[in-house]
């Protein structure tokens, strides 16, 4: 077999006399040495049956030698619309010519169709190869990856599939060994998905359906829930501004707050300063919520009684006994005093604008938190996400929203 592979190149430039001497220039072997001829193969190419494929650059232009009147010009952007334009194309050529660079352009354009988390699509695009043609004979065809460009492509789709979360199932096993056999390397890769991602799927500790909800009050509540689910007892509220007097921005607000935290804000001294921090964005699947803080510098912890380290006259063993009156007994701090600051309260806001931040202070003070009128409270002057413009929850999907708005500046 391999001496097919150099005997054929060579024959085809020694039928011609011109050939022969441009022989170290054309032939992607290398030959040197005078009349001597060394062969060997050079690093950029894989032998393949029938003749030598150089690998950059063809792999690199198929992706942009595509059939771009495919899917640009269609005005009915679906699912349907998708799986009848690979019909199109499989019924337009017996011998399918062009698959790859129709595979990659397929795979461009998924997500304008909406279509790029859905299985049966990536199925259709992998039945578009040939059955049987790229199986390779033996053990030298399939560690040298036979018909590279052809595997490659399918790599790449597997990859964009793990990329948005989308699980194979064993019919998609199938199809690929019967189009690389069980020796191809998608057939690997599928391997290896079908293996970590299972782990993966269910490991999160916060679950989330998937799609998550078009709803930005749906999908604020399901955020404030995330974030203070620590504490056990922290009770989620939902407040109207509409309903305090002289509010002046109607929105809803999702407030959080525990039994501790209450505590820990009436035990807040009342000459000293609490802050409203925010916008901190977190993330659930493809949309982000942005969330506010009420938050206090951190507790100065007592300083230890000043002890000579170098005197070992009186040895003693700390776990039996009880401590000396030069030592201070500490409270250990709960989970929402942190190294960074004690959090009293979080919210996420329709608007996320300056009065709906304050209409949530009142809400708190009226809710039970009466400490709130005789602490001082500064707000944040910018946001730390950088300027944030509001967005209207009509007509926008979920994979482009991001419920905010925009707390440039935020006035005591």
């Amino acid at each position: 077999m391999f001496r097919n592979y150099i005997l054929l190149p060579v024959s085809h430039y020694f039928k011609n006399s011109k050939s022969m001497l441009r022989w170290p220039t054309t032939c992607p072997l290398s030959v040197s040495l005078g009349s001597v001829f060394i062969i060997k193969p050079r690093r950029d190419i894989v032998l393949t049956q029938n003749r030598l494929l150089h690998l950059h650059n063809p792999l690199n232009a198929e992706k942009s030698l595509v059939p771009r009147d495919f899917f640009e010009n269609i005005e009915n952007k679906s699912k349907e619309t998708f799986l009848d334009m690979i019909r199109i194309f499989e019924n337009r050529d017996i011998h399918r010519r062009g698959h790859v660079e129709f595979i990659y352009a397929a795979l461009r354009h998924m997500e304008v169709f909406g279509v790029h988390k859905d299985l049966e699509v990536y199925k259709s695009l992998i039945d578009v190869l040939p059955k049987g043609k790229f199986i390779p004979t033996n053990i030298f065809q399939a560690e040298f990856q036979h018909y590279p460009k052809q595997q490659q492509c399918i790599i790449d789709l597997l990859e964009q599939m793990e990329d948005n979360g989308v699980m194979p199932d064993p019919e998609m096993e199938s199809l690929l060994i019967n189009i690389f056999g069980k020796r191809g390397h998608p057939v690997r890769k599928y391997w290896r998905m079908m293996y970590w991602m299972p782990k993966f799927k269910n490991i999160s500790p916060w679950p989330l359906p998937n799609p998550v909800p078009n709803d930005s009050f749906e999908l604020a509540k399901m955020a404030i829930q995330r974030i203070s689910s620590l504490d056990l007892q922290t009770k989620i509220t939902v407040y109207q501004a509409s309903e305090l007097p002289d509010s002046i921005d109607d929105t809803w607000i999702v407030s959080a707050q525990s039994p501790v935290q209450k505590e820990l804000l009436d035990a807040h001294p009342h000459d000293v300063s609490i802050f409203v921090e925010g916008a901190f964005r977190v993330w659930l699947r493809t949309a982000s919520v942005s969330y506010f803080i009420l938050r206090a510098d951190p507790r100065p912890k007592p300083k230890p009684p000043p002890s000579d380290m170098d005197d070992v006259g009186n040895l003693r063993i700390p776990f039996f006994e009880m401590p000396s009156p030069g030592q201070e007994l500490m409270k250990p701090p709960s989970v929402h005093e942190q190294e960074d600051g004690t959090i009293f309260a979080v919210c996420a806001t329709g608007t996320s604008s300056r009065d709906s931040l304050l209409s949530w202070i009142r809400c708190l003070e009226a809710d039970g938190n009466t400490a709130l009128a005789e602490i001082p409270i500064l707000f944040t002057l910018k946001s730390p996400l950088g300027e944030v413009v509001p967005i209207s929850d009509t007509g926008e999907s979920s994979e482009d929203k991001n419920i905010t708005s925009g707390t440039d500046k935020l006035d005591s």
